[in-house]
């Protein structure tokens, strides 16, 4: 497989990018020909202030701004189209081709369709969902990476600021050993995860396994399974970038291993290591603009992920 340097990504005729920060997750790549089929409204894939009414901003938020020398700064969600190969697309974006196979689990045999959605890393890399008993150093030797790069690139404040769920970028690491899927997916009853919150879905799933539902801000919302809060995020800030652009955000681990995720929250009722139950009330919906917490938001929301496992509330 080739690869080529990281370059500042060009902006090829016939394609319309719908970019911001990454959230948690990533920016969504339109084409004339969806947009002409009604697939993507002019809004989606223009307008990155209405996206959807109340979505994250392009859904994703940031991950560092050493990703300004870098080169890109996203991860996005790429749709491809007739005549795609590994190989264009990678040269397209300035990484390598193995980094498109190790973030999508392909390899060199793999076919694309047209319409398929690949994950596409800002730099050559790898795309890493924090385990339990996993440490920076590890991952690092693990993938070929170095440790402190990956701090600084993820915007961690030491080495132990990772925790189960966290989905890192790893920039020039690499997969030389069979390791976990990104995107692995644990068997889980249809019924394990209730929805989150009342309210309308106005984002479906983007990176990384998360939607956005929509109600009035000071909604309740509520613990989607059994679990320990594994890491609360709470800032007074109303910049767009608080938390990385999640603003105040609660993660929750569960018994199986999963891990959910609640993002522009305006108010947090549980602390880290307590034990919640299915149901129980643990924050209030936010994500108003220039509010406390909101982070990269253009309207009241939750980002609701699911680690682990698949995330079942896409209607």
């Amino acid at each position: 497989m080739g690869s080529s340097k990281n370059k500042p990504l060009p902006a090829p005729e016939n394609e319309t990018y719908s970019g911001s920060l990454l959230g948690c997750l990533g920016t969504s790549i339109s084409l004339p020909e969806q947009e002409k089929s009604g697939e993507v409204s002019d809004s989606e894939a223009i307008e990155l202030s209405t996206i959807q009414d109340s979505s994250l901003v392009a859904n994703c938020m940031p991950i560092s701004p050493w990703l300004w020398f870098e080169g890109r700064k996203e991860v996005l969600d790429y749709t491809v189209k007739k005549g795609d190969t590994i190989a264009s697309i990678a040269n397209t974006f300035g990484i390598s081709s193995e980094t498109i196979l190790w973030a999508n689990n392909l390899n060199s045999g793999s076919v694309l369709k047209q319409g398929q959605t690949l994950i596409i890393l800002p730099v050559s890399g790898v795309l890493y969902r924090v385990q339990s008993g996993d440490s920076v150093s590890q991952i690092a030797k693990t993938y070929k990476g170095d440790a402190a790069r990956i701090v600084a690139f993820n915007e961690l404040t030491s080495e132990s600021d990772i925790s189960i769920g966290d989905i890192l970028v790893i920039p020039d690491g690499k997969k030389s050993i069979a390791t976990t899927p990104i995107i692995s997916q644990i068997p889980i009853a249809n019924n394990y995860f209730i929805r989150p919150t009342e309210g309308r879905l106005t984002q479906g799933i983007h990176f990384y396994n998360a939607v956005d539902l929509a109600n009035k801000c000071g909604t309740p919302i509520y613990a989607a399974a059994q679990g320990q809060i594994l890491k609360t995020a709470i800032t007074n800030s109303t910049s767009r970038s608080a938390n990385r652009g999640a603003g105040t955000y609660i993660k929750i681990l569960h018994p199986n291993g999963t891990t959910t995720y609640y993002g522009h929250l305006s108010a947090v009722f549980v602390d880290v290591g307590v034990q919640v139950s299915q149901g129980q009330l643990i924050g209030l919906m936010g994500g108003q603009p220039g509010t406390p917490g909101a982070g990269n938001s253009t309207g009241c929301h939750i980002h609701f992920e699911v680690g682990g496992a698949r995330n079942p509330f896409t209607y």
